[in-house]
């Protein structure tokens, strides 16, 4: 049992960059390549990668080549649910502290 939360925490550790948090957003139904998400963030190539390695290191997401370009895409959709879960929780939270916050 202690492994698999070792594991939970690991993942947990992708989850605590708000970069990647966005790549996952863009990712979430669909197959995206690293030139889409360059686009979509204004993030640097450089950067991009190095989220998308951690991800891709941790069994997040997976990569596909089709001729020149990668494309990455979510190794499970259920990822989206958790990510969901939370951002409702944060926004019921934000709403009951008389914080609103558009978008969330």
């Amino acid at each position: 049992m202690k492994g698999l939360y070792k594991i939970h925490a690991e993942m947990c550790k992708v989850f605590s960059n708000s970069t990647r948090l966005e790549i996952l957003n863009l990712l979430r139904d669909k197959e995206l390549s690293v030139t889409e998400l360059i686009e979509k963030t204004n993030l640097s190539q450089a950067n991009i990668s190095q989220h998308l390695s951690i991800m891709k290191s941790k069994g997040i997401v997976t990569s596909n080549r089709k001729g020149k370009n990668i494309y990455y895409k979510l190794v499970n959709p259920k990822i989206i649910k958790a990510f969901d879960i939370i951002r409702e929780i944060l926004a019921e939270r934000l709403k009951k502290d008389g914080k609103i916050v558009r978008g969330v």
